[in-house]
Formats: C-alpha cells, sequence, structure tokens
C-alpha cells in the first residue's frame, strides 16, 4: 500500500507517495515528538528494516502526517505505532524546517511540527520491531557528548534539532511526570 503524505509541489501542498517525496527532496509535512522523564529524554534506535537510516538513534518518534490529519493527532498515532505508548499530554514546542541527505540518495525536506511531553521511565515500553529496535533515556549532556564521538550513530534530523534546537526543546520540556 502506498502511503500519501502532504507535500509542496510547485508551491502547492498536495498528497505524494512518501517514498517519492524522499527521491524527489520535495518539502513535505512531518511530526516530531521527545518524551521526557525529568532530565532525561527517550531516544529510539530505528529498526533495521526501515528503507532510509536504519539501526540509527532519533529522537521518541517521528513520522508524516496522513493528508488531512491533524500534528497532535499524528504524534499520538505514532507514539502508539512505534512505541505502544499512549500519550496524552503533549505540548507544541515549534514548527522547523530542515533539508537532510539521509543516505540511498533520499532527502528529507520536512515542515516538523516538534511536540514535548512527559513520559515516566519506570514505565514499560514495548517497541514495535518493525520500527524500533532499542530504547534508551539519555540527559542533554550524555546527547550532546554521544553526538560529538560518534555522529555516524544518530539520524540527520536528531543532529540537526540538538545542534540548533536542542538547548530550547530541553528547555521546554514538562517539569513532573
Amino acid at each position: 500500500m502506498d502511503v500519501m503524505i502532504p507535500a509542496w509541489v510547485d508551491g502547492k501542498l498536495v498528497q505524494v507517495e512518501k517514498l517519492d517525496a524522499h527521491k524527489r527532496g520535495l518539502k513535505h509535512k512531518a511530526v516530531s515528538v521527545f518524551l521526557f522523564d525529568g532530565e532525561k529524554v527517550l531516544l529510539q534506535q530505528r529498526a533495521l528494516n526501515k528503507y532510509h537510516t536504519p539501526g540509527l538513534w532519533a529522537n521518541t518518534c517521528c513520522t508524516h502526517p496522513f493528508w488531512g490529519e491533524d500534528p497532535i493527532t499524528c504524534a499520538k498515532r505514532r507514539l502508539m505505532d512505534e512505541l505502544c505508548l499512549d500519550v496524552n499530554d503533549l505540548d507544541f514546542f515549534a514548527q522547523v524546517e530542515y533539508r537532510a541527505d539521509v543516505g540511498d540518495n533520499l532527502i528529507e525536506h520536512e515542515v516538523v511540527d516538534i511536540f514535548v511531553g512527559a513520559f515516566s521511565a519506570s514505565n514499560p515500553i514495548h517497541p514495535n520491531v518493525n520500527e524500533v529496535t532499542a530504547t534508551r533515556w539519555v540527559t542533554y549532556d550524555e546527547l550532546v557528548e554521544e553526538l560529538a564521538q560518534n555522529p555516524n550513530a544518530f539520524t540527520p534530523w536528531l543532529k540537526i534539532y540538538v545542534s540548533e534546537h536542542g538547548q530550547n526543546i530541553f528547555d521546554a520540556r514538562p517539569k513532573t511526570t
């Protein structure tokens, strides 16, 4: 089944097949979520069967909304799809745009609605093995250090989020879980 996402073609927002949007480097809508437990953020390692950036570490979850899907609905849907997490309270952080080569002649050119939320690390996480290989919790300082030491272990968008917005994202985290 082809997944259709909202993308801009000749300045107009239209439905485009997801892989085609990446092959053509079209600007398209996206959603990213950062879940926090106090000072720590939940990261996920992308499944090895992903068609781009397999096995790389990313933020809690990220995806493309379906045509007509509200960003917050998309964020909650994807938390359930990827990590089997039902998180009701997500706060809009910002909308950012980036463009990055993700390998195999594919480009992510995204206009991203970023959400932050709270989730206790003591709660179980049951990743969907088709989406996520592993999860872990890290502090901002640990993430910055790991990115400096081993940047190839992380997705291009997480590197951009941390380098351009990282401290602000962590400052926007909910103060309680």
